[in-house]
């Protein structure tokens, strides 16, 4: 748990790339990201629901749970508005550390929410004092230090401008928040650039740069106040372009042997599935 923390004073930036079942866990892993996003959108996405608070805690947390136990990646578990008010949040921040979590991230969204990239989309925030409860409950609630609380600050979803994201950064900094994710859905980075440049808070800032792609690496670190960036929801993006695919060449091809040749053996989700060591076992303990 404490590794995530760590490696964000250690590296300055650490990825995180999104994640919705062990099996893209392990993916990530073995391409080299340095934590993993538990991402409600992606859960929601493949359970065929929409992101608007359908998923519940349970259903988020066992997914969470396995990707943790799969995978020794930190989790950057994407709590949506924890699950209710302030007596929810004392919950929940129980049991995802318990489930082997680093870091929970909550949203100033009222709840239910509606995911926040939506075109038309209802985007209405919490009270600042009570979302400040929250954070306050947050923290209260883990039993380490090193399980970090990030609040995610919507304002620029909602459309209410720099001022009030600034405020309310500030506000949730003073009720002990350890980062603040800020949100945009502009399509180039000037938005999300402009809070940086007028970010003087005490604590690094977590960006989210689906809408506005431009911003690589290279541009994050050279803000010098970002923390954390995740790449939100293109590991069930990317599921679903090759799935959809896959499915179009096998009817158009009359059958599974032009596709075969460019997907990956059944060798390979053996090893993924890690069935050396199932084998391993047997021969050591079946008798």
């Amino acid at each position: 748990m404490a590794a995530l923390r760590s490696l964000i004073h250690d590296r300055g930036l650490v990825q995180v790339i999104a994640t919705h079942s062990p099996l893209s866990a392990i993916l990530a892993e073995e391409a080299g990201f340095d934590a993993l996003w538990a991402s409600g959108f992606e859960l929601s996405a493949y359970l065929g629901l929409a992101d608007v608070s359908l998923v519940t805690m349970t259903q988020h947390l066992e997914m969470t749970r396995a990707v943790a136990a799969r995978s020794a990646l930190p989790v950057v578990a994407d709590i949506d508005t924890g699950f209710g008010n302030a007596v929810n949040v004392v919950h929940a921040i129980r049991e995802y550390e318990r489930a082997g979590a680093a870091c929970v991230v909550i949203e100033d969204k009222v709840f239910p929410k509606v995911t926040s990239l939506v075109d038309g989309g209802r985007q209405d925030l919490l009270r600042i004092e009570e979302f400040q409860g929250k954070i306050e409950a947050a923290c209260a609630s883990r039993q380490s230090e090193a399980f970090l609380i990030v609040a995610r600050v919507e304002a620029l979803i909602a459309g209410l401008g720099q001022e009030e994201a600034l405020k309310r950064a500030a506000a949730y900094v003073e009720a002990g928040a350890d980062m603040i994710l800020i949100h945009s859905k502009q399509k180039t980075p000037e938005e999300i650039e402009a809070f940086i440049a007028a970010w003087n808070g005490a604590v690094p800032l977590v960006l989210v740069p689906t809408a506005y792609p431009e911003m690589t690496v290279e541009r994050v670190r050279a803000s010098g106040k970002v923390g954390m960036v995740i790449w939100g929801n293109h590991t069930v993006r990317a599921a679903v372009t090759a799935i959809q695919g896959v499915y179009r060449r096998i009817l158009a091809d009359g059958g599974i042997h032009e596709v075969n040749k460019d997907i990956v053996s059944v060798a390979e989700i053996f090893r993924l599935q890690d069935m050396d060591r199932v084998k391993d076992i047997e021969r050591r303990f079946l008798k």
